[in-house]
């Protein structure tokens, strides 16, 4: 099924013969309107463009999307578009010791496990740049093989010479490694253009399209399209509750139903529009066809910022009043944008389901590869048996198609990123809302952790009190810094919101049921990888009320008495 049949479950093609770029008319009409330009005005004229007509798929969703609530809208444009990034830890924790390598990881709880825990005081690093794919290198010689007893460099007397390797094993390994960055790029950004802020790595997408293509289908069920100017991974929606949004490429803030509604929208009318397209008949086809009352301008320019971001729109102007302004149309990218079937589903919550299914095993490599942490109490029952008897096999094939390494724990299992790339959202991270999120998880930890002995569960309510609480010693203690967004030591309610859904969109913690009064928060059991370990033989205290240690003799085996201290 082509994609946009697929997408909007109608397919129309504009006349002219597309230059296979931007999509447009093609270079045959624009000749045309030359010569006709040029003919003098006794000559035929040119007919009128006709009116841009919306698509009725694309419509349907953009109504949708006006009537929704907000966390429904986000999954709604999880399910509809399947442009979000993946979402991965960096810091990976100690190995947990078990009786053979890799048995004991499975049996041990997040909540008492080894953590990734460093002190704040070690957390800071400098902001670094704009995160960029790295190459591959495609010389043997910049990919060198480091082996247990073996190092790089000149042979000295009691080195062991280097093995010798043969061409076509320099070229298989320089494939593999670009294969693997090719699939994180993918997974990390859906739509690569060749001229786009993820450039470099097109090139290689294309050479290795036909193995990305079977691995992406055979392990994610993800239908892969690769053209001339683009490459699209059509990624599955991850069901209700995903905490995914779209935000505002320049402010971050995130979308509204109604910027979604617009987006949806003006894609409705983009799909088959002409590749120059007056600003003015945009915004006036975008009224005539809105399914609700006007759009906010803030919902307007959030939309049309997204656009140009994707590039599917290009000479936006700054001002609104600038209708004669001529916006240049990517038609193909256009189409290439949506990837649920709105025109098959029968309201918001259809569309949420049906492009979420698939059958267990790649629904849990879906989740294993796009979150944080998959916990067993949230897989429905055929899920939670499949990754129950794929424990090891399961997530090591995706790791090793990802260059992740998997974390498992009794009470699911994790697929990290230590190189801190393949993930939209960095914790640890820099700046002061990821340092005090830091700091509040990891006091939460200490104060709501079960003890060992009692009913280990995946969550644990956090008292609304305590996070006040937390928050404002937070704040004393490090006085956070001032940082380009807000001051938070100005604004209380705005670090308890921000750090919050900071916490939430890494899995951390999750709100309670609706309908629990008052609402609150449960903390999730990956949280406790963030926090010291416990310490379940602390050292006695040494104050005017603390308890005495009392000395204790016992026999010592084969001499005198000893001491040994109770």
């Amino acid at each position: 099924m082509e994609q946009q049949e697929y997408a909007a479950g109608t397919t129309r093609v504009a006349g002219g013969t597309s230059d296979g770029r931007t999509g447009g008319a093609g270079q045959s009409t624009t000749v045309a309107v030359v010569v006709v330009r040029e003919a003098g005005p006794d000559a035929p004229q040119e007919p009128a463009p006709a009116p841009l007509s919306p698509d009725p798929g694309l419509l349907r969703l953009a109504r949708w999307f006006a009537e929704a609530d907000p966390g429904t809208a986000d999954d709604l444009c999880v399910a509809s578009f399947g442009l979000y990034p993946a979402r991965h830890f960096g810091v990976p924790a100690e190995p947990a010791a078990g009786p053979e390598p890799g048995a004991g990881d499975a049996a041990v709880s997040w909540w008492h496990g080894p953590t990734a825990y460093a002190p704040a005081a070690l957390r800071a690093r400098e902001p670094r740049p704009a995160r960029r794919q790295r190459r591959a290198r495609p010389d043997e010689g910049a990919l060198p093989a480091v082996r247990s007893g073996v190092k790089p460099g000149p042979p000295g007397k009691h080195r062991k010479p280097e093995p010798v390797r043969s061409a076509a094993a320099a070229q298989d390994r320089s494939a593999a490694a670009e294969r693997r960055i090719a699939a994180r790029l993918l997974l990390a950004h859906p739509l690569v253009t060749a001229s786009g802020p993820h450039a470099d790595g097109f090139p290689l997408i294309r050479r290795h399209r036909d193995w990305l293509t079977g691995q992406f289908d055979t392990l994610l069920g993800y239908r892969l399209v690769v053209g001339p100017w683009h490459a699209r991974l059509c990624k599955a929606g991850l069901g209700p509750g995903a905490a995914r949004r779209l935000e505002h490429p320049g402010t971050g803030a995130p979308f509204t139903p109604g910027g979604y509604a617009q987006l949806a929208l003006a894609l409705a009318l983009l799909v088959d529009a002409p590749e120059r397209l007056p600003f003015g008949q945009l915004l006036a086809r975008m009224r005539a066809a809105a399914p609700g009352p006007a759009a906010a301008p803030a919902d307007l320019a959030m939309a049309l910022a997204v656009l140009a971001e994707w590039q599917v729109l290009d000479g936006i102007p700054a001002d609104p009043a600038e209708g004669g302004v001529l916006l240049t149309v990517d038609r193909e990218l256009a189409r290439a944008v949506p990837a649920g079937p709105p025109g098959l589903a029968d309201d918001a919550a259809d569309l949420i389901r049906r492009a979420a299914e698939a059958d267990p095993g790649t629904a849990v490599r879906r989740r294993l590869a796009e979150t944080p942490a998959v916990l067993a109490a949230d897989l429905p029952e055929d899920q939670r048996d499949w990754l129950d008897r794929h424990h090891r096999t399961g997530p090591a094939a995706l790791a090793e198609f990802l260059g992740l390494e998997a974390e498992p724990r009794a009470e699911g299992v994790a697929l990290l990123d230590p190189a801190d790339e393949l993930t939209d959202l960095a914790l640890p991270g820099a700046d002061a809302l990821a340092q005090a999120a830091l700091l509040l998880v990891e006091r939460l930890v200490e104060e709501v952790r079960p003890l060992p002995g009692e009913a280990i569960g995946t969550d644990v309510p956090i008292p609304d009190a305590l996070i006040d609480g937390v928050l404002g010693d937070i704040a004393d203690d490090y006085g956070l810094p001032v940082d380009r967004r807000r001051d938070y030591l100005a604004d209380r309610t705005a670090l308890r919101r921000d750090a919050l859904d900071l916490l939430h969109r890494m899995g951390l913690i999750l709100p309670t049921p609706r309908g629990t009064r008052p609402p609150g928060w449960l903390l999730r059991a990956p949280a406790a990888r963030f926090a010291p370990a416990p310490d379940l033989l602390p050292v006695p205290g040494t104050g005017r009320h603390s308890r005495r240690e009392v000395p204790v003799a016992v026999p010592a085996p084969g001499g005198p008495r000893a001491e040994q201290r109770a």
